[in-house]
């Protein structure tokens, strides 16, 4: 498999304390939370520079444009993705590249207007899969692929390549692993919405690949009330053994809360992505044994305290997608002429590629697909309990 190597871009090795993050369901896309312990604003320091003018004309140097929201309701994660990116600069030297910032926030097709304008070869971003249309109406017209920061499988297509981690590959592997140790008879618990309707979809197929049976799948409107009585139909269902919790912590709390209290049956509980790195979950007695899947944690680990010590506060959890597209970026310009049109074509490498969240490869659909490992709640803390493949030929 290739790879980068982590331990050569200047990572810091020390040991920290991770703030975690979820996501959160907002419109039609699935956009990540901040961290959980407080920071001062927006994230700070230096990332690559706004559009001027004019750009000097780059005869060694890959034009490349980073589209992210740099101010408005999303401007924290914009900021620690242009953080991101910029610090892939810096642990690489990268001398090849120029990455101008575009802020989608005050539009996202002006910005790709203008970064087509500016001559830049590949986007990266949006972050927003409703930005992902306004900006291919710019791009594909001038031959420019998008490696999008959304999770939303959607939006990928021939030159829109989806980079975020993707809901549906959690489910799967969890439901994979509970197959694995006994668990047959399937009910979940859905909100409504696109992230529910995606969901359900994704238990669906990995219950049929498993040779498991679907019992009973109860909906809910994001509130208490209604997840609680979701959790009360689903516990007066009979032969049911596993129940997938589709929300996060607080939520996903109160229903194996109710199912717990029920008493006639001991459910082997699941969750999904958005339990990954919620500080609540390792002290919510409700959620102990629940099992799911979400990327490694080892790495961003160092990712994070590297961060800190350039930018003075804790990284939101999908900035890493910033300093991973660079690195991407780097490996396939190893063989890109300046001035040529990006080549896709490197971006289906078999063995896939090596970044700060592990494992990825691009299938042929565009989207990413991750190596991810099991994690279990037990009381006081998060425990891996199968790792993340290390390569895909495992």
């Amino acid at each position: 498999m290739k790879r980068f190597n982590l331990g050569n871009i200047g990572i810091n090795r020390r040991s920290l304390m991770v703030a975690g993050t979820a996501a959160l369901l907002a419109g039609c896309q699935v956009i990540p939370k901040g961290p959980t312990t407080s920071t001062s604003g927006p994230a700070t320091g230096p990332t690559p520079e706004p559009s001027a003018t004019a750009l000097p004309t780059d005869e060694t140097r890959h034009r490349i444009a980073l589209l992210v929201p740099l101010s408005g309701d999303n401007a924290d994660v914009g900021n620690s993705i242009a953080n991101g990116a910029t610090m892939a600069l810096l642990d690489t030297n990268a001398s090849n590249l120029r990455i101008t910032t575009y802020d989608t926030s005050r539009g996202a097709r002006d910005a790709a207007r203008k970064a087509v304008a500016d001559g830049n070869k590949l986007i990266l971003g949006p972050l927003l899969a409703n930005n992902v249309p306004l900006v291919l109406a710019e791009a594909r017209p001038a031959n420019i692929p998008l490696i999008s920061y959304s999770n939303d499988a959607t939006v990928a297509g021939p030159d829109v390549y989806v980079m975020g981690h993707i809901p549906n590959q959690s489910i799967e592997r969890t439901i994979e692993y509970a197959q694995k140790r006994g668990s047959r008879q399937f009910a979940a618990i859905i909100p409504e919405g696109d992230y529910g309707t995606a969901a359900q979809a994704a238990l669906e197929k990995a219950i049929r690949a498993a040779g498991g049976r679907l019992v009973a799948t109860e909906s809910y409107r994001r509130g208490n009330t209604s997840i609680v009585s979701a959790a009360q139909r689903i516990a007066q269902r009979s032969g049911v053994d596993t129940v997938l919790i589709a929300d996060g912590a607080r939520l996903a709390a109160l229903a194996a809360g109710e199912l717990k209290s029920a008493g006639t049956t001991s459910y082997q509980l699941l969750g999904t992505e958005l339990l990954s790195g919620e500080a609540s979950v390792p002290r919510t007695s409700a959620l102990r044994g629940a099992w799911f899947s979400a990327v490694s944690d080892d790495r961003f680990k160092r990712y994070s305290d590297s961060y800190r010590q350039r930018f003075g506060n804790q990284p939101h959890r999908i900035s890493t997608l910033g300093f991973d597209s660079v690195l991407l970026t780097l490996k396939v310009a190893q063989d890109w002429k300046v001035g040529r049109s990006f080549p896709q074509s490197q971006m289906y490498e078999s063995g896939g590629f090596l970044g700060v969240d592990g494992p990825f490869r691009f299938m042929r659909s565009g989207v990413a697909d991750r190596a991810m490992e099991v994690r279990e709640v037990r009381d006081g803390s998060v425990v891996v309990v199968e790792k993340a493949p290390s390569n895909f030929a495992d």
